[in-house]
């Protein structure tokens, strides 16, 4: 790795342009603008990173489905409904290879987790060591805390003890623990330069075209590496180029090929 193939204020004038609500569609973090109150954002957050997966337009189609049937109020959805209504309630539910039964499982963990410890946030800055520097323990320890109180439910969240980038649930911190004119956070105790890029396919192109890892490994290693070039730059907030970076092959009237241009790579 031979680092970034960037300047600072290449990557600040990327920020500046695309880091605005008007690029955020068609993404599931649009989702969370519904919810001003922190705890209805970080259950809804949670719920729609963990769908996150497949084709968009399914996937926004997906989470609306289930944040619909949760009301105006998710975290009151799971604070008032017995197990049994909870499975009920998603009996029907089908979205790629989540069936209700599993989406029943994770809100089930999501109710205990909210329960055992008052908030997600609480149960997750629980599973974070002191002077880490980073949150792959304490991600790794969330996502079994959940799979204990919930049951099976590896279509959302991967099983810990195979080892993953955790994709998802990175995206869901840093929806959560960042602030700025596109993620909303609402968690004020984790600090965003411990955060993990999320690494989807879009990510780790980028990564290689910054290089910031030759890898073709899209695993933690590679998310580590590319997390670490960020860090070169943006050491408090590694992760503050990840929205504006991903929207090069996301939306359709911006590709990668956009993206070297205005980074002159060539």
């Amino acid at each position: 790795m031979t680092g970034p193939a960037c300047a600072h204020a290449d990557l600040e004038a990327l920020y500046r342009h695309y880091n605005r609500r008007e690029f955020v569609h068609p993404d599931p973090l649009e989702f969370l603008y519904k919810y001003p109150a922190p705890e209805d954002r970080e259950t809804a957050g949670l719920i729609a990173a963990s769908l996150a997966y497949g084709n968009v337009k399914q996937i926004l189609k997906a989470v609306a489905a289930v944040l619909d049937a949760m009301g105006k109020s998710p975290a009151s959805y799971l604070e008032k409904k017995r197990e049994a209504e909870i499975r009920k309630d998603f009996s029907t539910f089908k979205y790629r290879f989540t069936t209700g039964g599993q989406l029943s499982n994770f809100l089930r963990g999501m109710k205990k987790l909210r329960e055992e410890h008052g908030s997600l946030e609480r149960c997750f800055m629980g599973c974070l060591p002191n002077n880490c520097g980073n949150v792959c323990t304490a991600q790794t320890e969330f996502a079994r805390r959940l799979y204990k109180a919930g049951g099976e439910i590896s279509t959302l969240m991967p099983n810990p003890e195979r080892g993953s980038a955790f994709k998802r649930l990175n995206l869901y911190l840093r929806w959560m623990v960042r602030k700025d004119a596109v993620d909303p956070g609402g968690w004020d105790g984790v600090s965003p330069s411990l955060l993990i890029v999320p690494l989807d396919t879009h990510m780790h192109r980028i990564g290689k075209a910054l290089c910031l890892t030759k890898r073709n490994q899209a695993d933690l290693k590679t998310a580590l590496e590319i997390t670490s070039g960020f860090a070169a730059v943006s050491p408090k907030d590694p992760v503050k180029y990840d929205f504006c970076l991903t929207r090069f092959g996301i939306r359709d009237e911006i590709d990668l090929s956009d993206l070297r241009k205005r980074l002159n790579l060539g």
